[in-house]
């Protein structure tokens, strides 16, 4: 059986209209998700987040919560819509699910061929965020939904 005491989930997201400003000042004086049992979890988030091509922001979060990220999702829809929440993990090779390796999940690298890809996809979302204030615009530049 899964060890669901760790999640991974690809998280699609588009910065609210208007709060761009307040969501980089958020991340550059390190309180964005304050009080959250996160922590640093968010900062991480905003660092590795990528920019497709459709404007959304995109990253990797690890859960541990038994709802996809029950306790991270008022901290994230504070700055975000948040348009798809979806497991990142590759079940095909998965250790615990297929009995190989009971609990497996706890050190498993599962999502790293897809955090290396989404690495590689369009543009850092901070870069992208920092230069669209930068200009007066947004970083959301794509069609909206």
């Amino acid at each position: 059986m899964l060890n669901e005491s760790i999640l991974r989930y690809l998280v699609r997201a588009r910065v609210r209209p208007g709060l761009e400003n307040a969501l980089l000042r958020a991340i550059d004086e390190e309180t964005l998700g304050r009080g959250s049992v996160a922590g640093g979890e968010y900062l991480r988030n905003m660092g590795e987040a990528r920019v497709g091509g459709d404007g959304l922001a995109r990253w990797v979060e690890v859960c541990y919560c038994p709802t996809p990220l029950q306790e991270e999702r008022p901290y994230w829809e504070k700055y975000f819509e948040l348009t798809r929440v979806q497991d990142a993990h590759d079940r095909r090779k998965c250790r615990d699910q297929d009995g190989s390796e009971p609990w497996a999940c706890e050190g498993c690298d599962c999502t790293a061929r897809l955090e290396r890809r989404l690495a590689e996809a369009g543009e850092s979302f901070l870069g992208k965020l920092r230069g669209a204030i930068a200009l007066g615009g947004s970083p959301a530049a794509g069609p909206k939904p």
